[in-house]
């Protein structure tokens, strides 16, 4: 959730950044240009106040004070041309020049320049020349009209290079974008202070749903913080968890009463069926058929108490040798897989894992027992012991009649059996307990087709110690 939560925020806060940092750029720009557009407008009529009272004398008649005034403007054109590097000049309205700086500068037919002495023709001072961006390298060009009797007599143009202001604007904007990183920085740290606080009793809620989802039912959401609706969510979820594993124990603990109540009385009936069997005909097939329904429940009773044991007892895990384990197993099984006729053979090389002994010693009891059981007479059931880096397995395969893919989806289930199975001996728990024998400990088991027939069966434990 954080991966999604996270790229989300930082996405909002980026456009939040951008949409406040580029009308700061723009406006900067805007604020260098408009400042050295003042300057230049200050110039152009200062050179328009000097240029104000120097005819147009085509003749060349002009009177001395005329010629000094001209004189003065020319040398205040290349005075401001040499400290700055700023063309100027001051063009009459016929485009021939009274006087400008440098000397071999002329006012061009067409372009900016051109422009501006048009605009400026009209009356109208250049105020709002187009913006120059620090990535290009145009000139800035202002005019200003010499106004004469109320006439435009001339026009001052000056062509500015923009080299400066383009470097003040990029600083400028070197400046935003530092700015701009820095709270971005910011901005990303927060979020992910942000998502932890919130997600926080998430994870912990999610570890806990997982923890009571794999059997432990004594897990419980621990204190945390983040907003207080997702602590309200964690206080629901203990009492729920807690109504849960009450119902639970009691399911549990009726199962195990009901079982233990229940086998004195079958215990003395079924010794009354055997004194009564007495009074009978020997080979009564009535009374042989009561005595072995009488034993087959006295079986279902003592394995509903195994597995409401199992389902209770807690794992006592400690560093377990898997194939010394299943070995001794084997041993202890084949007798009883000789004497029905069936091949029982082991790999077990030496592996170790995180296991109860017992617990895992009852769990393959039942798997061995159930496989031995459907294996007809002639064939093999095989036990092998493999390691796969974080965890241990146990697989015993047969060479039974196998299961359907709708009957691989049911076993394991409580009191479940195949509709072909129902005339071998069992109650359908055995691999029931199995399963919650290993669940106690972290272990489970899976269940799958060996090929060409039979069944597989994979017991799983951890290699990795309990946290």
């Amino acid at each position: 959730m954080r991966t999604r939560l996270l790229p989300l925020l930082i996405v909002l806060m980026a456009a939040v950044l951008l949409a406040l940092g580029v009308p700061l750029a723009v406006s900067l720009a805007g604020a260098q240009q408009q400042k050295v557009v003042v300057d230049r407008i200050d110039d152009t009529a200062r050179f328009a106040a000097l240029a104000q009272f120097v005819t147009d004398s085509p003749t060349g008649t002009a009177s001395a004070f005329e010629n000094e005034r001209l004189a003065t403007l020319s040398s205040e054109l290349d005075s401001y041309y040499k400290v700055y590097g700023i063309r100027a000049g001051v063009f009459y309205r016929s485009s021939r020049a009274m006087a400008h700086a440098p000397a071999e500068w002329s006012l061009p037919e067409q372009g900016e320049v051109r422009d501006a002495f048009d605009e400026a023709l009209l009356s109208r001072r250049s105020h709002d020349p187009r913006q120059v961006w620090p990535w290009q390298r145009g000139n800035l060009v202002v005019a200003s009209p010499v106004i004469r009797d109320g006439d435009v007599v001339a026009v001052v143009v000056t062509d500015s290079p923009t080299g400066q202001m383009r470097s003040r604007t990029l600083h400028g904007w070197l400046v935003i974008g530092a700015g701009e990183f820095a709270a971005m920085l910011l901005a990303v740290g927060a979020a992910l202070r942000l998502t932890g606080w919130v997600l926080k009793p998430v994870r912990v809620l999610d570890a806990t749903t997982h923890d009571i989802a794999t059997g432990r039912l004594k897990s419980r959401v621990a204190a945390a913080g983040g907003p207080p609706e997702l602590r309200r969510l964690a206080r629901s979820f203990n009492e729920m968890a807690d109504n849960v594993e009450d119902v639970l124990e009691q399911q549990r603990a009726f199962v195990a009463d009901a079982s233990h109540q229940l086998r004195n009385p079958l215990a003395a009936l079924l010794l009354r069926i055997e004194l009564l069997s007495f009074e009978l005909p020997e080979g009564n097939q009535e009374i042989a058929s009561v005595q072995s329904e009488g034993k087959r429940l006295a079986q279902v009773l003592d394995d509903l108490l195994d597995l409401a044991l199992a389902e209770h007892t807690e794992a006592d895990l400690k560093i377990t040798d898997i194939g010394e384990l299943a070995a001794e197993r084997v041993a202890a099984w084949y007798p009883t897989a000789e004497a029905k006729g069936v091949h029982l053979v082991g790999d077990c090389p030496p592996t170790t894992a995180w296991a109860d002994p017992v617990a895992l010693s009852s769990a393959l009891d039942g798997v061995i027992d159930n496989a031995v059981k459907f294996t007809p007479e002639g064939r093999t059931v095989e036990v092998s012991v493999a390691s796969n880096g974080d965890t241990s397995t146990v697989v015993v395969t047969d060479e039974g009649p196998g299961l359907t893919d709708e009957e691989l989806a049911r076993i394991g289930d409580r009191f479940w059996r195949s509709s072909r199975h129902q005339n071998i001996k069992g109650s359908g728990l055995g691999l029931s307990i199995s399963r919650a024998l290993l669940a106690a400990g972290g272990g489970s088991i899976a269940y799958d087709r060996h090929e060409p027939h039979g069944l597989k069966v994979t017991v799983t434990v951890p290699r990795v110690g309990p946290a």
